[in-house]
């Protein structure tokens, strides 16, 4: 990274007038002296921070907090009610992706258009256009109206445009959820590419593994306010706290916060300072695991089954040691509990869990008994505490449990009680994990050199 300034934003804020009735739109133009017929909204106030030449920095928060203003501010498609913004080299920013395109021009004729206002000449239009066509792979298409083109075609084309401006800067803000997954994976290898070459990137995305993978540092938005500056690991496990905390302990949650001591808040931050942050969150993870309970977040989306003689309660994570937790370190081994009571008489009765993704992909569960194994006998009053021990082997991520009891009957085997996301847990980031993917297969890697006559 380059001790070079890029990005610097001293004091700035953007406020928007808001009108309760249309007709003061025109009294505000008509009107002389000191009277406004409308009121001021906030969207970014007292922002201050720097990014260096080579940074990639991550900008996460909730949605209304203002990240999407910041980056049009940024790129020059918004002007700041106050403050300084200096931006130093050629920015391509994919934010809307083809907005500039006509719809009757041809694909190579938006291309032109398009690249244009990106900044490029034509001659370097025409040195890159067979690359540009190449990314985009929209084969014979390039010569047809973009009218015709379908949505994934659309952003194909705008992508490999945008993609190609070599820029300074890249500003990315979460355009890479469209596409097909095989898109999406060439998207971000050409990301990582720019900024290989020393590009400075900014990255807005809700995925936490992503920030964490890409980033060096971070930036935390919240209601216009820049919150928090760090790195990644906490500043990604802060948005988390403020993402799943209740209305009512929202503000709580916002200055203690301010209150850490892994950031700077309103204040640049350079090397030296993420370097000490991410030694001091080794140190920290050496002497406490760092798992604990998050009273602001709890599931939204639980379901339960009709009930048919049993209800299960008090679904809980616990340590192995009993205290209750739903931040967990990754790798650490924890308890999955819930109590039972039965209301009927049941038999063959087994117990169960599985552990989902944010998508509803089931990753992995268990059973009390393999099916049709059960030789547990229950009567009506029967309270049954119910543990399954498990590893947290997960990457960085939110993730929810069902758990369920079954019985056999005239019918087969049926629910008793089945409750869907009853609890969530969030895995930690671990910068020394060597894992890929979800799953943490407890990989081990050795690699050694050969010499020339193991070669030959």
């Amino acid at each position: 990274m380059s001790s070079e300034l890029i990005i610097e934003v001293k004091g700035m804020g953007k406020a928007y007038p808001v009108y309760d009735k249309p007709h003061h739109r025109l009294m505000q133009m008509l009107v002389r002296g000191n009277r406004r017929w409308y009121r001021e909204f906030e969207a970014l106030r007292n922002i201050d921070f720097r990014v260096h030449r080579g940074e990639t920095v991550g900008i996460v928060g909730r949605n209304g907090s203002g990240k999407s203003t910041l980056l049009q501010i940024l790129c020059g498609t918004l002007a700041p009610s106050t403050g300084d913004v200096s931006v130093r080299g050629r920015i391509a920013a994919l934010l809307e992706l083809g907005a500039g395109f006509n719809p009757e021009f041809t694909g190579r004729e938006n291309v032109y258009l398009n690249g244009s206002v990106l900044g490029l000449t034509r001659n370097e239009i025409d040195d890159r256009f067979d690359e540009i066509a190449a990314f985009a792979d929209i084969g014979e298409f390039i010569e047809q109206p973009v009218k015709n083109y379908s949505s994934g075609m659309y952003i194909r084309l705008a992508f490999a445009v945008a993609i190609n401006v070599m820029p300074d800067i890249l500003v990315v803000d979460e355009a890479l959820s469209v596409g097909d997954e095989a898109f999406q994976r060439k998207c971000y290898a050409r990301i990582n590419a720019i900024r290989d070459a020393g590009a400075t990137v900014l990255f807005v995305s809700h995925s936490a593994g992503t920030v964490l993978e890409l980033c060096d540092r971070a930036i935390l938005l919240d209601r216009g306010e820049l919150l928090m500056q760090g790195t990644p690991k906490a500043v990604v496990s802060s948005y988390h706290k403020l993402l799943y905390t209740s209305a009512d302990k929202a503000a709580e949650v916002r200055e203690n916060i301010r209150r850490q001591t892994d950031f700077v808040v309103g204040g640049p931050i350079d090397a030296n300072a993420v370097a000490q942050g991410r030694e001091k969150v080794v140190l920290q993870a050496d002497v406490d695991d760092g798992s604990h309970l998050d009273e602001g977040m709890f599931s939204q989306s639980t379901l339960r089954y009709q009930s048919r003689g049993a209800r299960i309660e008090d679904a809980r994570i616990e340590t192995t040691q009993g205290r209750r937790v739903n931040v967990l370190r990754p790798g650490g081994e924890y308890v999955y509990a819930y109590r039972v009571t039965f209301q009927s008489a049941a038999a063959s009765v087994r117990f169960g869990m599985m552990i989902k993704t944010v998508t509803g992909l089931e990753l992995g569960g268990a059973t009390s008994a393999p099916a049709g194994m059960s030789e547990r006998t229950v009567t009506p009053g029967q309270v049954y505490d119910v543990h399954f021990r498990f590893r947290a082997m997960l990457s960085t991520g939110t993730y929810f449990l069902n758990a369920g009891v079954s019985a056999l009957d005239v019918d087969g085997e049926t629910y008793l009680d089945r409750l869907i996301d009853v609890a969530m847990f969030r895995v930690m980031p671990d910068m020394h994990r060597i894992m890929t993917g979800v799953i943490d297969f407890d990989v081990k890697s050795a690699v050694a050199a050969c010499t020339v006559d193991e070669i030959t």
